[in-house]
């Protein structure tokens, strides 16, 4: 006969063993979900355009963001954090990355999105090479699940131009 030390042993390393079972099914599962977002982004208006007394340039921008992004949730989301970047090349980088705007969403009721925002964050270049610039604006996200690892994504939205002189 096994002593109850020895029996809750075995019923606790048979829960976690279950558990762990669950927690990779999960993983699985949401390999094979393949989402299908709806995301539009436009520059509306490039509010600040200026050098800092340190030599970078600064843009703070506002901006339509139209995004369903109902799709991304399945019964094992817990939230998705997103965020729209903005993409260029200078001299110094082939590709630069800066985050503009980022958001937490934290059920599908709140997935779909219809904003005109100024930037969270300015775009600062460190030098001055964003003058006749081209910059891309890409939607970012990062699905949070309640078990299993974290997907991300991104898709590319549309271009701007930024103008060749400075904007007060």
């Amino acid at each position: 006969m096994h002593s109850w030390v020895q029996r809750l042993l075995a019923t606790a390393t048979t829960a976690a063993l279950l558990l762990l079972a669950a927690c990779a099914a999960a993983s699985a599962l949401d390999a094979f979900h393949a989402p299908s977002v709806q995301a539009q982004a436009h520059v509306t208006k490039i509010n600040r355009f200026h050098k800092q007394l340190n030599g970078n340039d600064k843009v703070t921008l506002t901006f339509n963001l139209s995004a369903n992004l109902e799709s991304l949730f399945t019964w094992n989301t817990k939230q998705v954090f997103i965020f729209l970047a903005g993409e260029y090349e200078n001299s110094k980088n082939s590709l630069n990355q800066v985050s503009l705007w980022d958001h937490i969403i934290p059920d599908k009721d709140h997935a779909n999105l219809q904003l005109e925002v100024k930037s969270k964050y300015p775009l600062i270049d460190q030098g001055s090479s964003l003058r006749g610039k081209k910059v891309q604006l890409v939607l970012q996200w990062h699905i949070m699940p309640k078990a299993g690892v974290m997907i991300r994504d991104r898709m590319a939205l549309s271009e701007f131009d930024l103008p060749d002189a400075y904007i007060s």
